[in-house]
């Protein structure tokens, strides 16, 4: 493993194309990240082989497999096409004396979701990754894992690189946490708490939480493997709310999995239609999602944008002229940068609000949209949850990505309308979305 390193390549700049006219093309986005590595996590955790197709093929989602192997999980690809890979995971652990070592990369779904995991393991757990993981919050996961038992070390900092020293076994019991900065830090104890002794009661004391979605999503998902999580939600204490989930011990079934496509990657996508005024077809979208799609579509509806749902998939046509919005984009916090690519283009301003938790994510995204947009003659100031956003005439320039895979498709977005523009570090997109270039370059009529 490498140790606090920066795995994704030294910076090139990529020309971001322009379009010609109204972009009208068909694209078949891959599978969902969130889904694809909750489902590994799920099924590593299981009583038996689970089988998941149209898993996607990412950074992310690379680094989630390799974990899981290094923990002792045997995971198998069987299959590979334009649509994904086919993996078969067989849940074991092996009672390894010697310490492991797992290298997160920059992926929250990795750096989170395995520390409990780990502590299921007989031996020490390091995890590490990209410099700018180190950045990233942990404190909360690591308090709440101390409370079910685990065995945490981090050097006091809240923050990776951290060993977890695995015993085979988790108490569990009561945890009481500030989830207010990540939904992921619920999903964690949620997906291991079953194989926890005492199972988990989880009480969420503060601010809202961001992408509550994401919680729902994960309860949804345990629910196949036959895990029942029960929720209950007290009034609010002045600005604080409180939520509890409990789990009991319980065995988690095998279940297979069908990734369906990931809302968060077909949006620059479909940001493109709106922004060209022209038609985007995500091909294969479900009727019925896991992910929060209808929050993601409303907020594309308030733009103007005409929606549909088709046997060939989803279809979203952009109007004549962009609408300005005031809108909370709280549970869908990840759409936050192709959004505001989208109100670049509006003939109001828009405010997007609920996001002040987006400072943690990759990179602190509202200082970088700000700076980044700003830098092409952009109106952008950061509010206390979001920013506000003055359409104006922009520039070429050079857009900076920050190593952060959001930065990039919202800079191909702009490009798409602003000539010029020079994005670096187009590879990290690669975290989420294999040969977004190539995809990107195949709707430009």
């Amino acid at each position: 493993m490498t140790t606090g390193h920066d795995s994704i390549a030294q910076a090139e700049y990529w020309s971001a194309p322009v379009s010609p006219g109204p972009i009208d093309a068909t694209v078949r986005v891959p599978g969902s990240k969130s889904l694809t590595n909750r489902a590994l996590v799920l099924a590593a955790l299981s009583d038996g082989p689970s089988t998941i197709t149209n898993a996607l093929r990412s950074r992310d989602t690379t680094l989630m497999i390799q974990a899981l192997r290094v923990l002792g999980v045997e995971v198998t690809e069987t299959n590979s096409s334009i649509d994904g890979m086919t993996l078969t995971i067989t849940p074991h652990f092996l009672g390894a004396k010697e310490p492991l070592a797992i290298d997160v990369g920059l992926a929250g779904t990795v750096m989170r979701f395995l520390p409990p995991v780990a502590g299921l393991a007989q031996t020490e757990v390091m995890f590490d990754g990209d410099r700018a993981a180190r950045r990233r919050p942990m404190a909360t996961l690591i308090e709440a894992m101390r409370d079910v038992g685990i065995e945490v070390d981090d050097a006091g900092t809240g923050k990776l690189p951290i060993l977890v020293r695995g015993t085979g076994r988790v108490p569990g019991g009561e945890v009481v946490l500030d989830a207010s900065r990540s939904s992921q830090f619920v999903t964690a104890l949620l997906m291991s708490a079953p194989r926890f002794e005492a199972g988990a009661t989880i009480h969420h004391v503060g601010a809202a939480i961001p992408s509550t979605p994401h919680i729902d999503m994960t309860i949804r998902m345990l629910a196949e493997h036959g895990v029942r999580v029960r929720e209950s939600q007290d009034p609010p204490v002045s600005e604080h709310t409180r939520f509890t989930w409990h789990v009991d011990p319980q065995e988690m079934r095998a279940h297979d999995w069908r990734i369906e496509p990931d809302i968060s990657n077909a949006l620059p996508f479909i940001a493109a239609a709106l922004v060209t005024a022209g038609r985007v077809v995500i091909a294969d979208w479900p009727r019925e999602s896991l992910q929060p799609s209808d929050q993601v579509l409303n907020v594309l509806a308030a733009f103007g944008a005409t929606i549909e749902h088709h046997h060939d998939g989803l279809i979203v046509s952009g109007p004549e002229r962009l609408a300005g919005v005031d809108i909370d984009l709280s549970a869908i916090g990840e759409t936050a940068p192709s959004m505001a690519a989208i109100a670049c283009f509006a003939e109001q301003p828009s405010v997007l609000r609920g996001i002040g938790h987006i400072r943690g994510h990759e990179t602190d995204r509202l200082a970088a949209l700000e700076r980044e947009i700003n830098q092409l003659g952009g109106a952008v100031s950061q509010t206390d949850d979001g920013l506000r956003i003055e359409p104006t005439e922009l520039q070429p320039g050079e857009f900076a990505t920050y190593d952060d895979h959001r930065m990039a498709t919202t800079a191909a977005i702009i490009g798409l309308r602003v000539p010029g523009v020079e994005i670096e570090n187009i590879g990290t997109t690669a975290k989420t979305i294999p040969d977004f270039t190539g995809l990107w370059t195949s709707i430009i009529a």
